[in-house]
């Protein structure tokens, strides 16, 4: 099955239209579709996102078994095993959208800014993890409120994850070609609606 960049995105933006309006198409599974999944899969998009459990892609976009292929880690940050799974989902299963979704009131987020301005330090692997994310935040205006801060530093991190996409190898190959999209998305718990970045 082939398609295009555009048709990947439609159908993104239509399914979370539809879990907006609370019309979801795959409340549950149908065996026939499983059936149909056990020789291979076919995704039309790979979502990089949160771990946080109020943030799963497949039910943001209305999407059933084989439709999506998704990896989460908290934060949605990038690292050689999250490039490892990118590139299978590139070179192996062709999807020609990689979204990289992060969301309202994220926690790894918050932990960084807490790690870069107070000093405040995690357990050894959580703070590995907020590391990870310090390189992406930008200084702030210090007349914003802490919300604000938080909102543009959750911004500035799928910003950042995407820079280092875009800027591996295999990312940049695959660009030239023309064949596939790389972009950024924020998902607004309070509301269920997606925001796809410029």
């Amino acid at each position: 099955m082939s398609i295009s960049v555009e048709q990947a995105l439609r159908h993104l933006v239509d399914g979370n239209e539809r879990f907006l309006r609370g019309e979801l198409r795959f409340p549950g599974l149908v065996q026939e579709t499983l059936k149909g999944l056990v020789q291979s899969q076919h995704p039309y998009a790979t979502i990089l996102g949160c771990s946080d459990s109020r943030v799963p892609p497949e039910i943001i976009f209305d999407t059933g078994p084989g439709q999506l292929f998704v990896i989460r880690v908290a934060g949605n940050v990038f690292s050689p095993e999250i490039a490892g799974s990118l590139q299978y989902a590139g070179s192996h299963l062709h999807t020609p959208l990689f979204v990289v979704m992060g969301h309202e009131g994220c926690g790894a987020v918050q932990a960084a800014l807490l790690s870069r301005d107070q000093g405040d330090r995690q357990p050894s692997r959580i703070q590995i993890l907020v590391n990870s994310i310090l390189p992406g935040l930008p200084p702030f205006d210090p007349q914003l409120s802490p919300a604000e801060r938080t909102a543009q530093a959750i911004e500035a991190n799928v910003r950042w994850t995407v820079k280092q996409i875009v800027e591996t190898p295999e990312a940049r190959a695959r660009l030239v070609e023309g064949k596939v999209k790389i972009i950024g998305a924020l998902f607004e718990i309070s509301t269920g609606r997606v925001k796809f970045l410029k």
